[in-house]
């Protein structure tokens, strides 16, 4: 299924259907940040997805985390919220989300790094190569929001 995003843009399709999701910024030991090349749009973005009945928004971004990457991963902290009604999702079946995402900090603690049917690339990538990959804005809006080392998470 293919996917649009809208930021801000006069002629976005009208949002049908709010859904809360998580992600997560996952880091190596050198600093790099965990990154997935979407199926459904070819851009990276931070590994998350749809929260599920039953879950806590920390489960979700663990459990998106192994389904998109096959890591294990902790929670360590919170990136933000981000919930601006700019950010629209069109999905090539009619449905169309308003923006509704909380990102955690991560770091893995077992599995191996492997391709899912959600990305065609899977990857550590150091910060200041982060620009030069083709990447929404809000996902860079978060990875920036990581890297400035807030002392309160951002709520947006």
């Amino acid at each position: 299924m293919a996917r649009t995003e809208y930021y801000d843009d006069p002629d976005a399709p009208r949002p049908n259907r709010l859904v809360v999701a998580a992600s997560a910024v996952v880091t190596d030991g050198a600093g790099r940040i965990l990154l997935q090349r979407r199926t459904d749009n070819g851009l990276y973005a931070l590994p998350g997805g749809t929260m599920d009945f039953g879950e806590s928004l920390p489960g979700t971004a663990v459990r998106e985390v192994r389904e998109e990457t096959g890591l294990d991963v902790e929670i360590t902290g919170l990136v933000g919220t981000y919930t601006d009604p700019r950010h629209v999702i069109a999905y090539s079946d009619g449905e169309v989300r308003q923006q509704f995402n909380v990102c955690f900090t991560a770091r893995a603690v077992s599995g191996e790094l492997r391709i899912s049917d959600e990305s065609t690339d899977l990857r550590f990538v150091a910060p200041e190569e982060i620009a030069g990959l083709p990447m929404h804005h809000t996902q860079q809006l978060r990875i920036q929001h990581f890297l400035e080392q807030r002392a309160t998470p951002y709520l947006g």
